[in-house]
């Protein structure tokens, strides 16, 4: 039995999955990325091999994704979180079309053909308003853990308009709401429509095409899902194995390699 890896170097977080021939999860890893991006690597690696009970040998082929794809030095070769989100999503739900990935740092908006590959994509490079990262200005603004965040803002009564478009401004506009008066639920529920709509947005520039999968750190976040799903007027795919989706996409490239690589050439050539 051969096995086959994808480690995704995030901003804030890095994965590594680990699959078997037969494309099931077998390992994986989650942890934050610090400072030190190859120590990252390597250590969420090493958790993925301990979680499946594997020995570094048994792992033929290792693809790195992710910002710091290219500081996975231990890996064979590399392919950008996009390409890996795609195919990790239709991996997941086979009619996916469309794919929003929101993570840390930035948001991706994916438009995929039956196959996974890639026929459009947008991503907020020059902004963090439509990402984890403003949650995390939120967070700490109102002293609320992030993974608490969610189940707060479904408690609103009526949401606060959230007027900025920059994470930096973020915080001081919640704490501004937070002085006069303002229910933290409803200044919360505000956060993530603002997020929400960010997204929407990227989503119409690629074109939104049924079905809509939902990956990424950001889709455990249940407020999130739920106003992305009315201002969608549609519900997303959304897998337990969202936050491992480049992850697995890579994993699932590395298997391509595994299996290519055992075809004989003369197969090859009786089929060209």
């Amino acid at each position: 039995m051969a096995y086959a890896c994808g480690v995704d170097v995030g901003s804030t977080q890095t994965k590594a999955v680990i699959i078997n021939e037969a494309k099931a999860i077998v390992g994986r890893s989650l942890i934050d990325t610090g400072a030190n991006v190859v120590n990252a690597a390597q250590n969420s690696y090493e958790n993925a091999l301990r979680d499946g009970n594997l020995s570094e040998e048994e792992v033929e082929y290792i693809v790195g994704t992710g910002y710091g794809r290219y500081r996975v030095n231990f890996g064979n070769t590399q392919v950008t979180e996009i390409s890996c989100h795609g195919r990790g999503a239709v991996h997941m739900f086979p009619d996916t079309h469309t794919v929003l990935d929101m993570g840390g740092q930035d948001t991706k908006a994916i438009r995929v053909d039956a196959s996974g590959e890639i026929v459009d994509f947008c991503m907020n490079d020059k902004c963090a308003a439509g990402t984890g990262r403003f949650l995390g200005a939120a967070s700490s603004a109102l002293s609320i853990p992030l993974e608490k965040l969610g189940e707060t803002a479904l408690k609103a009564e009526k949401s606060v308009r959230i007027s900025t478009t920059c994470t930096v401004f973020a915080e001081s506009e919640v704490l501004s709401w937070l002085g006069k008066g303002k229910r933290i639920e409803d200044i919360l529920l505000g956060v993530h429509q603002s997020i929400a709509k960010r997204s929407i947005s990227l989503l119409r520039r690629v074109g939104i095409e049924e079905e809509v999968t939902f990956t990424g750190g950001v889709a455990r976040n249940i407020a999130m899902i739920e106003v992305l799903n009315q201002g969608l007027e549609l519900k997303m795919n959304v897998s337990e194995e969202a936050h491992f989706m480049g992850a697995l996409g890579a994993a699932l490239f590395a298997l391509d390699n595994i299996l290519s690589s055992r075809i004989p050439t003369g197969a090859l050539e009786e089929g060209s």
